[in-house]
């Protein structure tokens, strides 16, 4: 039996050296690291097995972590598209959220603002323009980004304010299938690991 609309998988890209010890990282440009890249191939297993048609519209964000998820996921024809990048922390760009909170107790970026970086309205517009363009897609479609700004787009999705993310988490390498039930917006799937084999 043939789905009756199609699918968005949000797949975060690999682990990297600060994923991996807690450092916001929006704007630099940090390659994966080994496991990451091990991740990423996985995750390719992981969207086969959650039923991605091929082809699809695959998305990337512009940033090398991202891009490189896409190919070793195997994701061909993935067109880079800025607004998928990361939200910009600003002056929190390789802060840890222990360090941001030794000034700002309670600091989180669903609570607080980001000084020189995005805030919710922004990255509330930012998704909403994602959403906007892949809602109406004629086939199955692949965005591939980042832990904060993809719980965001699976907020938008809902109708849910942004900040609403916090509910969804999102681990490296990780994918989330956003479907709907009747016409309603439904997460179908949250926060599938990496498929684990001995294979790589």
């Amino acid at each position: 039996m043939t789905r009756p609309e199609h699918r968005v998988y949000l797949l975060r890209h690999g682990e990297t050296e600060w994923s991996g010890n807690g450092r916001h990282t929006s704007r630099t440009d940090i390659p994966l690291t080994a496991n990451g890249e091990r991740l990423a191939r996985r995750a390719g297993r992981t969207l086969a097995s959650l039923g991605l048609v091929m082809p699809a519209l695959v998305l990337t964000s512009p940033r090398e972590r991202a891009r490189r998820t896409a190919e070793l996921a195997g994701l061909r024809g993935a067109a880079t598209e800025p607004l998928l990048a990361e939200w910009d922390y600003g002056d929190y760009e390789g802060l840890t959220t222990p360090q941001i909170r030794e000034s700002v107790p309670g600091w989180t970026v669903w609570t607080h603002s980001c000084p020189a970086g995005e805030s919710a309205d922004d990255v509330t517009a930012r998704a909403d323009k994602v959403l906007a363009r892949v809602r109406h897609a004629e086939s199955d479609v692949v965005l591939v980004g980042h832990g904060h700004f993809s719980r965001s787009l699976v907020a938008r999705w809902l109708g849910l304010p942004v900040t609403s993310g916090v509910g969804f988490a999102l681990d490296p390498a990780g994918v989330a299938v956003l479907g709907h039930e009747r016409g309603a917006p439904q997460v179908v799937r949250s926060n599938i690991p990496a498929w684990q084999d001995s294979g790589d």
